[in-house]
């Protein structure tokens, strides 16, 4: 078959599935921003990037930004269908910036598959859940309408969409969850596996080892959305209990999802100034990104692994962290439940529980917990057994593109 992947930040979610396809046999190209410059395992073509777009309702200027980067992406396939000659059997693209939404009108007859990675709600979700950084409701649910209309439209052009758990494909209104199949993206479990040799040296040149007191923590970025604050308010009474840890943090400064604070330049800017003179600046360290054999080392060494989110899409990070037998103190959120039963591969512990965070955190740094090592186990286990990448998830992806091959719908 010829197949077309379609992604602003290609490879995006398709970093696996997409060579696997190639070397299948099928033609593969993908599609992708014109300022994109990620290595692609696969040839790759691109569109114009698109420019801003500007309204007087910036309501509708969030459903025209997305309507022109799928006009942009459109013009970009008509190209491709015109001056190179290219039909594509399946058109594979996530629809989360409206690439996929004028695509059918280039090829009608090309099945189109969506990777529908969440939908935006007004209640029950992220909208609304944390006071702190909710400021005007109605408005927040205002846009947050806007900003989902392009994803139902998504859904309802497709042929098919998959998303990467329940919690997500549950996101989508009752109404179109038919059209979903559940499959994550996957974990290589080989490559992030326990290792009781693995070590990391700091910037300030102290070097860590598996097995020492360190708590880890990740997040695209150091925000609310991934209870960057919640943590942080943790940290004065978990030092004071746990005087020899160590606390590294990873991710960058800026916002990946909400908003910045009023009051600060960033998060972190505005948990130290809160926090002043209430933590050991000397045990936090804060690495920004960092490549991701350093990031796996970390994880590795880890005696502690916090990860809490709002109801949202689910990192990629608790499902790697699980896979080295991280020991896991998890918020107990939707999506985070969808992995893990508290007491069985974690702890959970309410969002906003700082005193809870604080002692689940404090029991597992000092190696308090009887079942620490059954909990390890049970994490990787849960992982290994329904996430692996080589295992599980690579070989049903493939088999759910192949299943649209319009070769086999003649044959039925």
């Amino acid at each position: 078959m010829n197949i077309l992947f379609v992604h602003q930040n290609f490879p995006g979610q398709f970093p696996h599935v997409a060579p696997a396809l190639a070397k299948r046999g099928h033609k593969i190209l993908a599609m992708t921003d014109q300022k994109n410059e990620r290595p692609s395992p696969v040839q790759v073509v691109r569109y114009k990037t698109p420019g801003e777009v500007t309204c007087s309702q910036p309501f509708a200027q969030t459903y025209a930004n997305f309507v022109e980067r799928g006009f942009m992406a459109a013009k970009g396939a008509r190209a491709l269908r015109d001056q190179h000659g290219f039909t594509p059997d399946i058109i594979f693209g996530h629809s989360g910036w409206g690439e996929t939404l004028f695509l059918k009108e280039i090829w009608p007859d090309a099945k189109l598959l969506v990777y529908a990675e969440l939908m935006y709600r007004t209640r029950g979700h992220d909208v609304g859940f944390d006071p702190e950084t909710t400021n005007n409701i109605d408005m927040s649910r205002f846009g947050t309408t806007a900003r989902s209309a392009h994803l139902a439209m998504g859904i309802l052009q497709c042929d098919a969409a998959l998303a990467p758990t329940q919690y997500q494909a549950g996101s989508f209104p009752k109404e179109l969850q038919s059209k979903i199949t559940v499959i994550h993206d996957g974990i290589d479990t080989d490559v992030m596996r326990p290792d009781p040799e693995a070590s990391f040296t700091l910037p300030n040149g102290k070097t860590l080892r598996a097995g020492d007191e360190v708590m880890t923590y990740v997040g695209r970025s150091l925000e609310p959305y991934r209870g960057f604050h919640v943590l942080m308010r943790a940290l004065p009474e978990v030092m004071a209990a746990r005087p020899e840890a160590q606390f590294v943090l990873i991710g960058g400064d800026g916002v990946s999802y909400g908003g910045k604070p009023k009051d600060a330049e960033s998060w972190k800017a505005k948990m130290l100034a809160e926090l002043e003179g209430k933590i050991d600046l000397d045990r936090i360290h804060f690495l920004g990104k960092v490549p991701y054999g350093d990031y796996r080392k970390i994880i590795q060494l880890g005696r502690v692994h916090c990860y809490l989110t709002y109801p949202f899409v689910l990192s990629w990070s608790l499902t790697e962290a699980m896979s080295a037998g991280a020991y896991i103190v998890g918020s107990d959120t939707e999506p985070v439940r969808e992995l893990i039963t508290d007491g069985e591969h974690g702890r959970l512990v309410p969002f906003f529980d700082r005193e809870a965070l604080s002692q689940a955190l404090i029991r597992g740094l000092a190696k308090d917990d009887p079942q620490a090592d059954a909990m390890r186990a049970a994490a990787r286990a849960r992982i290994v057994d329904g996430y692996d990448l080589k295992r599980h998830s690579l070989p049903r992806l493939i088999e759910w593109v192949e299943s649209f091959d319009p070769a086999k719908a003649r044959k039925a």
